[in-house]
């Protein structure tokens, strides 16, 4: 029976959403040549301008106020390709499915090469299981020449993998991604997650290991996995200590009251 992720993983994601938003507009045309302030028109000016707020407040949470300077950019300047891929992050934050798809699918007919639109528009669509077109489109945004994102969008595509049943193929993904970025605990949490479905513990050990040294990111959920992997090689004093630790730090965490139920493999 193909195995999926346990809950561990399903909680990491939390972390992976802060990683999709909106790229900071470049100043680079769909062209792919660089604007520079000859070339822009006092709507191209407007637009940007409100296109940075419509981003900050994007990130702070007030959706609907990114909204309002986001329709503000695209009046200004209807073909801004970066105003219509925020505009479905927007949407899809405010469980606006079509609008959001949409966007997505303008912003993408206006610059077809890039990388962050696909990105974003693929983790919009594993989001909703809808895993074969998502898994296509983050392959075509990784294989964009230059792509700057290209360790963020195979952490993904490993994710979205992984959620599909896919652990091979999400392994694949991930330990690319963990080449290129090894600092990134994300990759290495859901790394040692699929491997640990995998039945590959060792390996598994190694990369959670890391990611619990990280002392500013090590959570019940990390700990938890960890404690999990050393009960799987037999190594009851290692399991022992890890769930002591899951104890004193998150006594209220479900992890910590799976340990104390002994529910290893639940």
């Amino acid at each position: 029976m193909t195995k999926t992720l346990s809950a561990s993983v399903a909680a990491a994601l939390g972390a992976v959403v802060v990683m999709l938003g909106c790229a900071v507009p470049t100043g680079e045309s769909a062209g792919g040549d660089r604007v520079t302030a000859s070339d822009q028109t006092d709507a191209d000016r407007r637009a940007r301008t409100r296109l940075e707020l419509a981003s900050a407040y994007y990130g702070r949470g007030q959706y609907e106020t990114a909204l309002d300077e986001v329709k503000q950019a695209l009046i200004a300047k209807p073909d801004l390709w970066e105003g219509w891929n925020l505009r479905g992050l927007i949407y899809a934050s405010l469980g606006d499915d079509r609008l959001a798809e949409e966007s997505f699918k303008r912003a993408m007919q206006l610059n077809s090469r890039d990388g962050d639109t696909m990105h974003n528009y693929a983790w919009f669509l594993c989001q909703r299981q809808r895993y074969p077109e998502s898994i296509a489109l983050f392959q075509k945004a990784v294989n964009q020449p230059q792509y700057a994102s290209m360790s963020r969008s195979l952490m993904t595509l490993g994710i979205c993998q992984a959620r599909a049943g896919s652990l091979a193929e999400a392994e694949r993904s991930l330990a690319r991604a963990y080449e290129l970025d090894p600092s990134n605990p994300v990759t290495g949490v859901n790394l040692s997650e699929v491997l640990y479905q995998r039945g590959e513990y060792e390996r598994a050990r190694f990369y959670i290991r890391r990611v619990n040294t990280m002392t500013d990111v090590a959570n019940a959920q990390t700990l938890w996995l960890a404690a999990r992997i050393e009960n799987k090689l037999g190594n009851a004093r290692g399991a022992r200590d890890l769930g002591q630790q899951l104890r004193n730090r998150f006594p209220n965490s479900p992890e910590a009251m799976a340990y104390d139920r002994g529910q290893f493999d639940g």
